[in-house]
């Protein structure tokens, strides 16, 4: 019996249907894709509105206000109005003065005493796990808890710390109460709160540098000190540039410590930040747009802060 022979032009036609490509693994359309990927798409569109709505547009606002002027109801442009106003007030440079010093206190103390937590617990070999624990605790406490405890710690009468250093005979102190002790109170209550995030950050840092750099190091004689310095610091650079840009933008919008442990102006204004004051203008003087003006200063120092370190991670690739 003769064999059936297909036309060669039927052959290629159906050779070239869209079915047998996908059949043989071809990917699928456009329209597919979009329909497989449009829950993911929905995701990705209410993020975008949420960053819109709670970032992006509170800035945007903050800075129409700077330049406006609100009386009974009416708003006004007014110009520079705003600014010169609250750059003329007489606690403006006492605000960035104390801003500066807790930035500078927290970067001192905030900054060092993490990492160096992380490397003590780094270099241990029991009860890691436990110590890792006890180091974030803080960071669940509530930070108005976390605050209220260490005013009751601060009080000179029955707190806890007055109370030791009594009981070992030294000298005691004021705390919140003295103008020369109340920012750094505040720094070191602060830094007791937040140091679990940091030191966690830190710790995985640390785990990720290869043993074989110690290893060298312990064959040219280096010491503690010196492994710190040559090995562990540069293999943590990134990490370190990136907390100490949070650390500088995240104390110097401290109020939360500051306005419940120190009253926010504190013993002879030594405790009073910009964002207090930026409170004082808003709920106190009832002046939004003056307080919308101290934000705009503020937001364009970390702004600053911001591109240089930009800057500077570019230069450092």
């Amino acid at each position: 019996m003769a064999a059936t022979t297909v036309p060669e032009k039927t052959t290629r036609r159906h050779a070239g249907r869209p079915s047998d490509v996908r059949a043989r693994g071809g990917g699928p359309s456009l329209g597919r894709k979009t329909r497989r990927n449009l829950q993911a798409y929905a995701f990705l569109v209410g993020a975008i509105l949420c960053f819109g709505f709670f970032s992006w547009y509170p800035m945007v606002r903050e800075f129409v206000m700077s330049f406006q002027s609100t009386r009974r109801g009416v708003t006004s442009w007014v110009g520079f109005h705003n600014i010169k106003v609250v750059y003329h007030d007489p606690y403006f440079w006492t605000a960035w003065k104390n801003t500066a010093m807790f930035t500078l206190y927290a970067l001192v103390i905030g900054f060092a005493v993490p990492f160096l937590v992380a490397i003590l617990l780094n270099e241990l070999r029991h009860c890691r796990a436990y110590l890792r624990i006890l180091v974030y605790l803080p960071v669940m406490l509530p930070p108005v808890a976390g605050a209220l405890l260490f005013k009751y710690f601060y009080n000179p009468e029955y707190g806890l710390f007055d109370t030791v250093l009594h009981k070992l005979h030294l000298p005691t102190s004021q705390w919140l109460d003295s103008s020369h002790t109340a920012l750094i109170s505040v720094v070191i209550a602060a830094t007791w709160m937040s140091m679990g995030s940091a030191t966690l950050i830190y710790l995985a840092a640390l785990q990720n540098i290869p043993g074989e750099l110690y290893e060298a190091a312990d064959l040219d004689g280096a010491g503690l000190l010196s492994k710190i310095w040559h090995v562990t610091i540069p293999q943590t650079r990134l990490v370190l540039s990136l907390m100490l840009l949070l650390q500088i933008v995240a104390t110097m919008q401290e109020f939360t410590n500051v306005f419940l442990m120190a009253g926010g102006n504190g013993p002879e204004n030594s405790t009073m930040t910009v964002v207090y004051m930026i409170y004082q203008y808003g709920y106190h003087y009832n002046n939004m747009n003056g307080a919308a003006a101290l934000g705009l200063f503020l937001m364009l120092v970390l702004i600053c802060f911001s591109g240089l370190y930009t800057r500077l991670s570019r230069n450092s690739d």
